[in-house]
């Protein structure tokens, strides 16, 4: 470092959540004296306890991530499910697609893990860390950027200096909001319905995912044989499905799949989200940047927010732990991460919404579209296997 006086920490991290945790985890392994901050502590998991409504599907390159931080085999232990295969078909016409690991000689296409399996693996492994040190309960109140470094100060009266300061405090980030980064926010008028369900057929250890014209259904297999749910529909719509009693839920799931996995014999309770998609207008300021949730959100119908989150996470340690960098909050540092993960996280965002917006339309045209489509992506082989790739994190930005 060329400072005389370096802070107490390199980098703090607001928000101990999946990718905060993750991001303080490289940035500890690769030199950085990291302070983590966290309302909410993770509790011990049960694994005789019942499945988190919320879970991720964590592809290849996220797990390489939690390999070298040596958190995978914590995840593994607590409860995961790797699954091979995983097909699309559209309920207003005849197209469909299917993925299967073996296609591309790879074990799995990723693992369902619950969120809060990803987050406890981790903090197990950020407890162990001399480098880190995690400060929760507790919440960011103040933020002041001077010239070579950050202060903020918590709820607890406590104030900590960085040359870095890092917002993964959500979609509702009190940092971008202190930073006064302003975010460009759309709501879709539709809300993610969650639960965990029982099938009358089993799951075969695949992913389905059926287009609806009131918005997409996915079944995630789970390694007792359940399944997580998410179903994304119009307001009006999903409001319907949460007040059902169990046993028409049960049947309203079984048809929305089209009898795909047999009758839904029971649910557990439900949950329900509203969804945005959002980009915050900057990744960066000086001695600032966003990662997650807090720098943008996308629609979940190819359930990728959790691993582009990660994504953000490895760019920016790749960009602050770059050989000759000496001072992590440089604005021309961090743009080196804006420009990285940007561009990327905005294509992603707008794909979505084209889909959401193709699939959810009944013109004839469009359907017939549809079906050409994903007919043609599955009897396509390179571009299958492109699909599938991208789809597991193996593109160009290998890890």
């Amino acid at each position: 470092m060329s400072h005389a006086k370096t802070p107490e920490f390199h980098t703090i991290v607001v928000g101990g959540g999946m990718v905060g945790a993750a991001l303080a985890a490289e940035l500890a392994q690769s030199g950085h004296r990291v302070a983590l901050v966290e309302v909410q502590p993770p509790g011990a998991f049960d694994p005789g306890g019942d499945h988190d409504l919320r879970v991720s599907a964590i592809n290849r390159a996220a797990q390489r991530v939690f390999q070298s931080l040596g958190a995978w085999e914590g995840m593994m232990a607590l409860r995961a499910h790797p699954y091979q295969a995983m097909e699309v078909w559209d309920a207003a016409g005849s197209g469909r697609i299917r993925f299967e690991a073996r296609d591309l000689a790879e074990p799995d296409l990723g693992h369902i893990i619950e969120n809060r399996v990803v987050q406890r693996a981790l903090w197990d492994r950020l407890e162990q860390d001399p480098m880190v040190e995690i400060i929760a309960p507790d919440t960011l109140m103040g933020l002041d950027v001077r010239r070579s470094h950050a202060e903020i100060t918590l709820a607890s009266g406590r104030r900590l200096k960085a040359l870095l300061v890092v917002g993964a405090d959500g979609a509702r980030s009190r940092l971008r909001e202190l930073a006064g980064i302003r975010v460009n926010s759309r709501y879709y008028g539709q809300q993610a319905l969650v639960a965990t369900v029982r099938t009358a057929l089993p799951h075969e250890d695949t992913a389905w995912q059926r287009f609806l014209s009131t918005g997409p259904l996915a079944f995630l297999p789970l390694g007792d044989g359940r399944c997580s749910i998410v179903w994304s529909a119009d307001d009006a719509r999903a409001e319907e499905l949460r007040d059902l009693n169990d046993e028409a839920f049960c049947q309203a799931l079984a048809d929305g799949l089209d009898y795909r996995l047999g009758q839904v014999l029971e649910t557990s309770r439900r949950a329900a989200f509203p969804l945005r998609g959002s980009q915050a207008e900057h990744y960066v300021r000086p001695r600032v940047a966003l990662v997650g949730d807090a720098a943008h959100t996308i629609h979940p119908l190819a359930g990728q927010g959790a691993n582009l989150g990660f994504q953000d996470a490895h760019a920016l340690v790749s960009a602050v732990c770059a050989p000759g960098v000496t001072d992590a909050g440089e604005l021309r540092v961090l743009r080196r991460y804006e420009r990285a993960r940007r561009g990327d996280n905005l294509i992603m965002m707008r794909s979505m919404e084209g889909f959401r917006y193709l699939f959810g339309s009944e013109q004839p045209p469009l359907a017939a579209l549809r079906g050409l489509g994903l007919n043609l992506a599955h009897q396509v082989t390179p571009l299958k296997h492109l699909l599938m790739r991208h789809a597991l994190g193996l593109g160009e930005h290998r890890t």
